[in-house]
């Protein structure tokens, strides 16, 4: 049994969030390089320099790739070898808190959807927990701003409906959403469970590695698939045309009902601002 003392939780948290916002991944960042390199479009070719310019900057001058510096989503999974005799959860905020305050993060959290009260501090942030097996914990910290996440659906289809049905109901998703979800943007695919399933499997599936592929082979067939037909559709990059309207996609799927087929598309920005560690 190894005990996590809380205080390292609340420093890894502060870190990750604000290093979430200010550094860009790599793997993100050459798959923008890429799309630079692939846009035909001058106006995308332009749009796509910017953004990888500001990215740059943000990183080497320590402030944020964006204004909207998200809600804080975390996945947290704890091995069943760790001892923790605190709440945990209030270690996570306790961290967020730190990191919007000394980071200089703006607090876009409001304490009920409805009152529109800002937190001001960026709390609570949503929190998935798994448990696993060993001793330590893994903490994946993403800062999910509201232009992607506003453009996100969950639809519940029929078995009828099928790969086609998922196929037009992504296409039609993006295509409406245009510029608004700061293309070239990263589309996650959850496939099956239930209502609530799909949405996490979504969110999972826009955390996972640019250039990784769906073990499964259906999903992995639909991830190119989508993807060859989402940079057909002329939006490009922010929405200004072109052939670059999506960086990956990511298909996770999940057993389901035999009368059902849910379907949840979580869009990512092309920021993608999350980072991972092992403690």
């Amino acid at each position: 049994m190894r005990y996590i003392n809380r205080d390292i939780i609340v420093e890894t948290v502060e870190r990750l969030c604000i290093e979430a916002n200010y550094n860009i991944e790599d793997d993100v960042m050459e798959a923008l390089n890429n799309s630079l390199r692939n846009e035909i479009s001058p106006t995308g070719k332009d749009v796509l320099s910017q953004i990888i310019e500001n990215d740059l900057i943000a990183r080497n001058d320590s402030v944020p790739m964006c204004q909207d510096t998200g809600v804080v989503i975390v996945f947290l999974e704890i091995g069943n070898d760790v001892h923790i005799d605190y709440d945990i959860y209030e270690a996570i905020n306790e961290g967020v808190r730190n990191g919007y305050n000394h980071g200089y993060l703006r607090k876009s959290v409001v304490r009920h959807p409805l009152d529109r009260v800002n937190t001001k501090d960026n709390t609570p942030a949503v929190i998935h927990t798994k448990l696993i097996s060993g001793d330590k914990i893994n903490l994946l910290i993403a800062a999910k701003g509201a232009g992607s996440e506003n453009m996100s659906l969950v639809k519940m289809l029929t078995p009828a409906e099928g790969i086609e049905g998922v196929k037009d109901l992504v296409i039609d998703t993006v295509f409406n959403a245009k510029g608004k979800p700061c293309p070239p943007i990263i589309v996650g695919l959850g496939l099956g469970g239930t209502f609530e399933k799909s949405a996490l499997l979504a969110k999972e599936a826009v955390m996972r590695p640019i250039n990784d592929q769906s073990p499964d082979p259906i999903a992995r067939k639909l991830e190119k698939d989508l993807l060859e037909e989402i940079n057909k559709l002329g939006v490009g990059p922010l929405g200004f045309g072109g052939t670059q309207t999506a960086l990956a996609v990511k298909v996770n799927v999940y057993p389901c009902h035999i009368a059902s087929l849910p379907v949840a598309i979580n869009i990512q920005c092309h920021a993608s601002r999350h980072k991972k560690i092992t403690i």
